[in-house]
């Protein structure tokens, strides 16, 4: 459990000096492993990015979205990448840690329902009556009671089978259950590597119906932030930077995680980054308004969804779950297919 405590003493140490010009090597804590989606990250370091910010960032692999956040509230990472949905439960929960987010990446979520068709699942209708298997740490499985509060779904007509990350798509592959929750970029091309035809795969996007939430943001631990500015916006403009990259040249931005994780395939990570740009980035919103901001109006309302399965403990305040004080100029965020 996350106490006060550990994370005030490392914060203090943070906070206490600004990071001298000469000691600019910061932390970053992924939410998952080195796969397509870390691509922008290592491109910003590969393409000089951050060094052009006086930075030198190691970038450690994470076991899920909650992985990131204490490691950023403790301190001992200042910066992170997390599903901003799961950041303001942590914060309800422990008010005052010292952790924010600084810049929405995925404007539209990765939750997904991954089904076959030949298993009864052709949409989202199809989910009543069915067997949806799903990790209980997922951060689909989390938000599945807001896809099926908003949309009417009978819960009680589905068995849900807990499963573990690494048997999710093969027992899907199997036949063992008809669908499970996961992310688009993950679970659809796990499932196709398998040897499922890919015209015998659905995916469901919660962003497809109805669901408002918002997906994974850079964090900062706020102590830091607050005495180091500069650096925090040096880091999201080189991060920017590098999803610029990674959409002008996905199978580069694939080549740089391979270059740390060896044992991936090319082919799969560069349609994996592919799939997270379309779906996740490159929104009609981003599009349109440049990465990195919310609205105000949507973040509004997916708080009132996040009420439809989870009881505030304390005031629900959007100030403390994001700011765009941190942001780069515009231009930089300014990012096109």
């Amino acid at each position: 459990m996350f106490t006060r405590a550990i994370p005030a003493l490392a914060a203090a140490l943070i906070a206490a000096t600004p990071l001298a010009a000469q000691d600019t090597t910061i932390n970053f804590a992924l939410d998952w492993r080195f796969e397509g989606p870390s691509a922008p990250y290592f491109l910003a370091i590969d393409n000089g990015h951050f060094a052009a910010e006086g930075l030198s960032v190691e970038i450690a692999a994470g076991q899920g979205s909650l992985d990131a956040i204490p490691k950023v509230a403790s301190g001992a990472f200042p910066l992170g990448f997390a599903d901003i949905n799961s950041l303001i439960r942590f914060l309800d929960q422990n008010p005052g840690a010292p952790v924010t987010a600084v810049m929405m990446v995925y404007d539209s979520p990765p939750f997904a329902i991954v089904g076959r068709v030949s298993q009864g699942i052709s949409g989202i209708e199809d989910l009543e009556g069915s067997i949806l298997g799903a990790p209980p740490p997922d951060g689909a499985w989390a938000q599945f009671p807001i896809l099926a509060a908003v949309n009417d779904i009978d819960v009680s007509t589905i068995t849900v089978e807990p499963v573990g990350f690494p048997t999710r798509e093969p027992m899907l592959a199997e036949g063992n259950v008809d669908s499970v929750t996961g992310f688009n970029f993950s679970s659809y091309l796990s499932l196709a590597r398998l040897g499922i035809p890919e015209d015998d795969i659905t995916t469901i996007m919660f962003s497809d119906h109805g669901v408002a939430l918002y997906g994974n943001a850079v964090i900062v631990n706020t102590d830091f932030a607050e005495a180091n500015p500069e650096l925090v916006t040096g880091a999201l403009r080189a991060i920017a930077r590098g999803v610029s990259d990674a959409i002008a040249d996905p199978a580069a931005g694939a080549a740089a995680v391979i270059d740390r994780n060896p044992a991936g395939d090319l082919e799969l990570e560069t349609r994996r980054l592919q799939l997270a740009l379309d779906a996740n980035i490159l929104t009609d919103y981003v599009i349109e308004n440049g990465m990195g901001r919310i609205d105000a109006d949507r973040m509004a309302l997916a708080l009132e969804q996040m009420q439809l399965t989870y009881e505030f403990q304390g005031e629900i305040d959007p100030a403390l779950y994001f700011t765009d004080a941190y942001l780069p100029e515009a231009e930089v965020l300014m990012i096109a297919p």
